[in-house]
């Protein structure tokens, strides 16, 4: 059994990554700067720390912090590196912040291992499926494209279409692990710096890496409050409150949303299975879900009525569709998901109910992104 170190794992997927991987007989060791944007006003007295607290050897600290990381990586047999901040509209106005902690948290943690005895023989990096943008099309003839992020112009228009140069239509197809990598935000591009430092770095230090891109990760547990955790939270919190929901672009946007207990799984195999070494993987479920069939099962399933409007508004950095290819992982790890949208988005609502509606910074988030000209 091995010491595990999970950064950032008082989180939502960290949290339940070190349960699982205690009932395994692993030792967890978990450094968290317990965000208050994450885990309340008392961060202490959150739901997700309060499930690892007295379990793990507990480091309240940064990855940003070399003193701190270089306590918690002494003695551990693997990593599992998920601290980073992570949301898109937020990313591109706190561009220095996301970087630093991004980018520069890996770099650290890396560096210390770099020039120092170590025993880690296995590092997970935490991708994400934003490292593809706009994703992975076809032309009539069947060739793969990948287009560029549309423009600000066209969306005014309320054209929000992707499009490919000399292309009269393309069909959207799963993004695949060798897909180009192009993200729209930098959110996108600092969690694809960190999985091509983790993927070169690491097998010149001895280190087996791993890397998974993560679609979009939903289940009990995650914050309601945080106005940058995703749409299901966001969602759901609105309609407990009795406000409307207003849905960006012309909601068919969509994306491929995967249960928190698969997300553990696949990645309980990238610390322990042989043949993830040296791999990068998506992780989700194959199928692409739309914003505004998001809404619609939530109120139905919350017994809400709440007023819909499709406002055609959008964020620049935000993508049209995506989702992932599942055969590289079930073929090498054989991971399948055992939870789909309606069993998962069942569980979810189920939850949030007996959770209850929590205060939230949702609508000053979207005033802070309007007043810096990225919520058009």
């Amino acid at each position: 059994m091995a010491l595990v170190l999970i950064t950032g794992g008082a989180g939502f997927i960290g949290s339940r990554l070190a349960l699982r991987l205690l009932g395994k007989g692993h030792s967890v060791r978990v450094i968290d700067t317990l965000s208050p944007q994450v885990h309340g006003d008392d961060p202490e007295a959150s739901d997700l720390y309060g499930a690892i607290k007295g379990k793990v050897d507990f480091i309240h600290g940064s990855v940003t912090d070399r003193e701190a990381m270089t306590r918690a990586l002494a003695g551990v047999d693997a990593v599992v590196h998920f601290a980073a901040e992570t949301g898109t509209g937020q990313s591109m106005y706190q561009i220095e912040h996301y970087s630093a902690v991004n980018v520069g948290g890996t770099a650290i943690m890396l560096d210390i291992l770099a020039n120092a005895p170590h025993q880690v023989k296995r590092m997970v990096v935490a991708s994400s499926r934003s490292v593809y943008g706009e994703g992975k099309y076809l032309t009539p003839d069947g060739q793969a494209v990948y287009p560029e992020h549309r423009t600000a112009a066209d969306m005014e228009a309320g054209d929000f279409a992707v499009k490919y140069p000399g292309c009269d239509s393309i069909t959207l197809v799963a993004t695949d692990e060798e897909s180009k990598l192009h993200p729209s935000s930098v959110y996108g591009i600092t969690k694809q710096v960190q999985e091509q430092m983790v993927m070169t770095v690491c097998p010149t230090i001895g280190i087996e890496p791993v890397a998974f891109r993560y679609q979009n990760v939903f289940g009990p547990g995650q914050s309601l409050s945080n106005p940058y955790t995703g749409i299901l939270s966001i969602f759901s919190n609105l309609m407990l409150t009795g406000k409307d929901i207003n849905i960006f672009e012309d909601g068919t946007e969509s994306r491929d949303f995967v249960f928190v207990d698969d997300v553990v799984s696949a990645t309980v195999l990238g610390v322990e299975h042989p043949g993830a070494a040296g791999q990068v993987f998506n992780v989700g479920t194959g199928v692409p879900t739309s914003v505004i069939t998001v809404a619609q099962t939530l109120a139905r399933l919350l017994g809400q009525s709440p007023k819909m409007t499709v406002t055609g508004n959008f964020r620049l950095g935000d993508i049209r569709h995506n989702y992932a290819d599942m055969s590289r992982i079930e073929r090498l790890l054989g991971f399948t998901p055992e939870w789909d949208f309606e069993r998962g988005i069942a569980a979810f609502s189920q939850w949030v109910q007996s959770t209850g509606p929590k205060a939230s910074g949702y609508e000053a988030s979207l005033e802070e992104m309007r007043s810096k000209g990225l919520l058009k």
